[in-house]
């Protein structure tokens, strides 16, 4: 009798509930009904630590594949506090550890990002069976090409632009449209491209204010009465970015209290400097909400039963992930701490330039 753990942990997705699903049916297929039980672990590696689980069955699993969100529940636990006790001074991982034993566990299934496999390597290194799976809509973990989420996000992302489009159009507005990236920006890239945008701002790309201006009068002089600005939510200027950290810190806490975002303070400076009105959308948690797309649910179900299988063969202390479309293993201790972003000079960068594209910088 095969025991496996799963858990969802982090911020939520469109193709969580697909991916479990993969995983069981594909323990399922291996061992049959009656020879595995999982365990499934509420609200993330918080079920880990305080033993709060449910024992599925395979009508659990049954008709998720158009189920967004979690049927675990999640929730996001910082690396950075993971060795730090509780309020109650319980260990976290000597508990997240004793509760693996005591449920006599082979191995434990983790659908989470960066943070997540962090804390994923670091139970394998302490000794348990664990195998990761690649979720984030920012589609920034190392080690794979594409995160499942990442296109059912760019999907409703681009929704909003082309929702935009028609307003904006009708009213000859300036509008920005912020989407969901701290720290990197292929979900604004890819959206601002699928949805038309004429200026894409992202983390990597720290804009100038003249040149994004420069763009909206250009488009102005052509006829174009409106512009449309794709803008990740980690956007920085080019004065930003040449700060030192503490400077930085600052600087982005100062328009935190001036501004609800960074792309508010954009549009107060575009307004200023131009005297067009601009209007700002934020969609939000929209961007991990609603049904995964046709794409995730293939990925998906291709990690989660590749994640079986790797179970069966004993291989663990990796993540399951997708290289040149083939589903590889990458092992944990190789993606932990590493965060995959947008190279300013590649190829879809350059080919957005081409398409007329302003990223700010020029």
């Amino acid at each position: 009798m095969k025991r496996i753990g799963i858990l969802t942990s982090g911020g939520d997705c469109q193709a969580l509930n697909v991916t479990m699903r993969g995983v069981a049916k594909g323990l399922y297929s291996i061992y049959g009904r009656e020879g595995v039980e999982i365990f499934g672990f509420i609200d993330g590696y918080k079920g880990l630590m305080y033993e709060d689980y449910r024992k599925m069955t395979p009508v659990d699993f049954s008709g998720l594949l158009t189920v967004g969100g979690t049927i675990l529940g999640s929730s996001r636990t910082p690396f950075k506090l993971i060795r730090e006790p509780d309020e109650n001074g319980l260990d976290k991982v000597e508990a997240m550890k004793y509760t693996y034993r005591r449920l006599r566990l082979d191995c434990l299934v983790v659908l989470g990002g960066n943070g997540s496999q962090k804390t994923a390597n670091l139970l394998s290194e302490e000794g348990l069976n664990v195998i990761g799976l690649p979720k984030t809509i920012d589609n920034d973990l190392w080690g794979t090409d594409t995160t499942f989420g990442f296109q059912s996000a760019i999907a409703v992302a681009t929704d909003v632009i082309d929702c935009i489009h028609t307003t904006a159009s009708s009213h000859n507005r300036i509008f920005l449209v912020e989407i969901m990236g701290h720290k990197a920006g292929w979900l604004t890239l890819n959206a601002g491209i699928a949805g038309g945008a004429d200026i894409i701002l992202i983390p990597e790309i720290p804009y100038n204010i003249d040149s994004v201006i420069k763009k909206v009068e250009e488009r102005s002089r052509s006829g174009h009465g409106f512009t449309i600005l794709a803008v990740a939510e980690g956007a920085i200027s080019q004065e930003v970015a040449a700060m030192d950290k503490k400077e930085r810190k600052k600087a982005l806490a100062k328009i935190a209290k001036e501004y609800p975002s960074g792309s508010y303070e954009i549009a107060a400076k575009i307004t200023e400097r131009t005297g067009k009105e601009v209007r700002v959308t934020v969609p939000g948690h929209m961007q991990r909400g609603g049904v995964p797309c046709a794409y995730d649910r293939v990925l998906s179900s291709r990690l989660g039963t590749t994640a079986a299988l790797e179970i069966s063969k004993g291989n663990f202390g990796n993540l399951v992930a997708i290289h040149d479309h083939k589903i590889i293993t990458v092992p944990l201790k190789e993606v932990a701490g590493k965060l995959k972003t947008v190279d300013p000079t590649g190829d879809i960068i350059e080919e957005a330039r081409l398409l007329g594209i302003s990223f700010g910088d020029d």
